[in-house]
């Protein structure tokens, strides 16, 4: 296989990387945003749940993962499998998959390359350049230190919101009006004002301004 070469869309993802899933044997580490980050991810998981290579992984991932209660129970039974999960202390804008710290993969963070059909598709990046690999390796060693294990986040003293409280948090953090920030989340006014003080109280807060740094400190902003 050449040191380095670009993987266009998931069905040639799937097969370079489908020979590397044969062995339990292997270490698994990946990061990503969100277990839409790589394709089949839940699929993939409930498959290595299944054999003794869960005790290999360890997944990096976002607080936006944890933005769903579906995701977040996959993500629990991936722990209760033997599996290592962190959510990072800042956003992962882009996916890495080490197998054996041999070979690395790499999600496209530019946009997509048009398909055939005039839809957008994924490109990725794969090599076994030993340097390459050793080093990007090494930033998520770093990553994975600052992160918070998985059962941190879901601590009693840890608030968990909701898709919809999580989008009045982000127009919190963009500065718009709250006219504007309605208007985009096709509310009233009357009814995002309702939700931005119902988000106060989840995060504890007094004030729009310590709900957002209260947001930062349990790594609830977008990421």
């Amino acid at each position: 296989m050449p040191q380095i070469m670009v993987l266009n869309g998931d069905l040639e993802l799937r097969a370079r990387i489908r020979p590397l899933t044969e062995s339990d044997d292997a270490e698994w580490v990946n990061t990503a945003r969100d277990l839409d980050t790589w394709p089949g991810t839940r699929e993939a998981a409930r498959l290595r749940m299944r054999g003794d290579g869960a005790r290999r992984a360890r997944k990096l991932y976002s607080a936006a993962a944890l933005a769903d209660e579906r995701d977040r129970q996959i993500l629990r039974d991936m722990v209760e499998h033997g599996m290592q999960v962190r959510i990072a202390a800042t956003p992962l804008l882009q996916g890495a998959v080490f197998i054996d710290r041999r070979t690395m993969i790499l999600t496209d963070s530019t946009a997509s390359a048009p398909s055939a059909r005039g839809r957008s598709r994924r490109t990725y990046t794969m090599s076994a350049e030993p340097a390459l690999v050793r080093g990007a390796y090494a930033l998520f060693e770093a990553a994975w230190e600052t992160a918070t294990d998985l059962a941190a986040f879901f601590a009693a003293d840890r608030p968990l919101i909701g898709a919809r409280a999580r989008e009045v948090l982000y127009a919190l953090g963009s500065g718009v009006t709250d006219v504007a920030a309605a208007r985009e989340l096709g509310v009233s006014l009357r009814t995002y004002r309702r939700r931005v003080a119902e988000l106060l109280v989840t995060l504890g807060a007094d004030s729009r301004f310590q709900a957002g740094v209260r947001a930062g400190e349990l790594g609830l902003t977008r990421g």
